[in-house]
């Protein structure tokens, strides 16, 4: 099977705008198979990243999927004037048991690197940050009825974090961003994109 014809598991996360669509999608992924686990989150937005996303808002629908193919089907019939993101994860840097629920999801964009050992590095790293449940790199997908103006140039290398912690959401930030600091330490370059701050498990 050709990469491009691979099926991936990863994240979505929708804009949930109070409106007929936001309400439709969010009854269709509750009942969806596809969607392990949905929640409402507020996102929050990088000033390095802000620039690319001007369809942004501040609150979500975050659900992890089994299959990135259904979810885009599910914006052939619920796309929205918000940019709605799908994170599709390619390769698991490392994932691991901690007490607790994930109470906040990190995503960043590397620069490109042609290193075939970056994996394995970056892995190494984040493995000594005891918070962090689950760590992959992939791709980022968006899906909108009113485009966003500037092409977004790295969403072929996209590191999404899961952090379990009972911590504020403000204490977990700075965690993250120290996370950021020890990987720029090792000499690679890993930029936030957008942190997901979980405000209630709906399923």
């Amino acid at each position: 099977m050709s990469k491009l014809e691979s099926v991936f598991s990863g994240y979505v996360c929708a804009p949930y705008l109070h409106s007929h669509e936001s309400i439709s999608l969010k009854e269709s992924w509750m009942n969806s198979k596809n969607i392990e686990s949905l929640y409402f989150v507020t996102g929050t937005f990088s000033s390095d990243s802000k620039p690319y996303f001007s369809g942004a808002t501040n609150h979500y629908l975050l659900g992890k999927f089994k299959d990135h193919t259904k979810i885009s089907k599910d914006f052939t019939i619920h796309n929205q004037n918000k940019t709605s993101f799908v994170f599709n994860i390619q390769d698991d840097l490392f994932q691991r048991f901690l007490i607790g629920d994930t109470t906040f999801v990190s995503v960043y964009y590397m620069e490109p690197d042609d290193d075939e050992n970056i994996f394995s590095e970056l892995a190494h790293i984040l493995l000594r940050r005891d918070k962090l449940e689950k760590a992959g790199f992939g791709t980022l997908s968006t899906f909108s009825l009113i485009p966003d103006k500037f092409t977004f140039p790295y969403s072929e290398n996209i590191v999404v974090l899961e952090i379990v912690s009972e911590k504020s959401h403000q204490s977990v930030k700075k965690y993250c961003d120290q996370t950021v600091r020890d990987v720029t330490r090792k000499g690679l370059q890993m930029t936030s994109l957008m942190s997901l701050s979980i405000l209630e498990q709906l399923k």
